[in-house]
C-alpha cells in the first residue's frame, strides 16, 4: 500500500481537539499553552484522574468556553467514542509514565500504554480525525555510551525498562495504523520534561519540595547519569509545530540541554540556598539507563528551538514550586513514593 506523505496544515477554520491525559503534567501544559496560542480552537481533555491526574493543575482555564473535560479511560470503548465526536486532532499524551512505577506493576503499563493507545487509534479511524499525534519518550531507544552518538529519528528501538517497552509497542502501533490503514499520524519523542504542575515524586519536583521543607534529596547512584531536559512549554511549542507543518506518517524528536543528574541537582540547591550536605547518594533504580541524548535538526528545520536555556527555565520552575504550595502540598501528603528496596526484591 502505498500512501503519500503529505502535510497536513490547520487552517483558520475551528478546530477541534482532543487531549487525552490532560490533566496530566504535560498534557495540562499543552492545553494551557494551546488555548493562549489558538484562542478559537475547542479542545476536549479527556483523563482518568489516576494518581497523576489532576483537576487543580486545570483550574486557570477549566472556565475556558471552548474547554471541557470528561473523565474517562482510555481503554474503555465507551469514554473514547463519546470524547472523539466530531474531533480533528488527537493529541495523546495520556500513559502510565514513572519508570519506579513500571519495574514494580509492569502490566499495568503494557495495558494503559498499548492496549489503551490501540483502543484510540482504531476509534480515530472509525471517526477519520485529520490527525493523530502521539507523544513518546527518548528512552524506546535505549541507552547511550559516552562516545555514542545521540539518538535520531533514524534510531533503532532498544527499550531496558517495562516503561519504555510499553511505550516503544504504543509507538509500533500508530506507525502499524499509518502503514496499514493510511490514518494520518505523527509521532514525537521527546526528553526528560520538567516545570510547572509536575508530579511531586518526580525527580526535580520531588528534590525541591523535599528542600523547601529542609529534607536531603535522594540522589541515585553517584548522579552521573545524563539526561536531556526540556521545558513542558518548549515541548507544547514543538508539538503545536508539528502539527501545523510536520509531514503525516512522520517521526520528530524534541531535545533538549543534556545535564548530569549530580549537575541538575547542585542548579537545584543553588536556587534554593543549599548546599551538597542536603544530597543523600541512594542505591540506582533495576534497569537505570546510562545516558540520552537527541539530535532534533529535523524539528529545528521546521523552525522549532528552546525558548530559553535550561538554567532559566530551571529557576523559573524552583519558584513556581515556592509559590504553589497550595498543588503540590496536598499530593504529597497523600502519596507514597516509590520504595528502591520493593524493587530489590524483585531481582532474580
Amino acid at each position: 500500500m502505498t500512501l503519500k506523505r503529505s502535510r497536513f496544515a490547520m487552517t483558520k477554520q475551528i478546530m477541534k481537539i482532543l487531549v487525552t491525559g490532560g490533566a496530566g503534567f504535560i498534557g495540562s501544559n499543552f492545553i494551557r499553552y494551546y488555548l493562549e496560542a489558538h484562542p478559537d480552537d475547542q479542545i476536549v481533555n479527556l483523563d482518568k484522574l489516576t494518581y497523576a491526574g489532576h483537576l487543580t493543575s486545570t483550574k486557570d482555564f477549566e472556565e475556558n468556553p471552548n474547554y471541557k473535560f470528561i473523565k474517562g479511560d482510555i481503554c474503555s470503548v465507551n469514554d473514547v467514542e463519546e470524547s472523539m465526536d466530531g474531533i480533528d486532532i488527537v493529541v495523546h499524551f495520556a500513559a502510565e509514565s514513572h519508570v519506579d512505577r513500571s519495574v514494580l506493576d509492569p502490566l499495568e503499563f503494557v495495558k494503559t500504554n498499548v492496549l489503551g493507545t490501540s483502543q484510540l487509534l482504531q476509534i480515530a479511524l472509525k471517526k477519520k480525525v485529520k490527525r493523530f499525534h502521539h507523544i513518546s519518550t527518548d528512552e524506546v531507544f535505549g541507552s547511550l555510551k559516552l562516545e555514542d552518538p545521540p539518538f535520531s529519528e533514524k534510531t533503532k528501538y532498544d527499550p531496558r525498562t517495562p516503561y519504555s517497552a510499553s511505550k516503544a509497542g504504543s509507538d509500533h502501533m500508530v506507525r502499524a495504523y499509518f502503514e496499514t490503514y493510511g490514518l494520518p499520524i505523527t509521532i514525537s519523542n521527546c526528553a526528560n520534561n520538567f516545570g510547572p504542575f509536575h508530579e511531586p515524586e518526580k525527580l526535580f519536583p520531588r528534590f525541591i519540595t523535599n528542600l523547601l521543607m529542609d529534607k536531603k534529596v535522594p540522589l541515585m547512584g553517584e548522579g552521573k547519569n545524563i539526561r536531556e531536559w526540556l521545558y513542558a512549554k518548549d515541548h507544547a511549542a514543538a508539538v503545536d509545530l508539528i502539527l501545523q507543518k510536520g509531514a503525516v506518517g512522520e517521526t520528530y524528536c524534541v531535545g533538549g540541554e543534556s545535564k548530569t543528574n549530580l549537575e541538575a541537582t547542585l542548579l537545584i540547591l543553588k536556587y534554593l540556598g543549599k548546599d551538597d550536605s542536603y544530597i543523600e547518594y541512594v542505591p540506582d533504580r533495576l534497569g537505570h539507563d546510562f545516558r540520552y541524548a537527541i539530535d532534533d535538526s529535523k524539528l529545528r528545520e521546521l523552525g522549532w528551538k528552546p525558548e530559553h536555556s535550561f538554567e532559566e527555565w530551571l529557576e523559573k520552575t524552583v519558584e513556581w514550586y515556592k509559590e504553589n504550595e497550595w498543588w503540590w502540598r496536598p499530593l504529597l501528603n497523600n502519596r507514597k513514593i516509590v520504595d528502591r528496596e520493593e524493587q530489590e526484591k524483585l531481582k532474580y
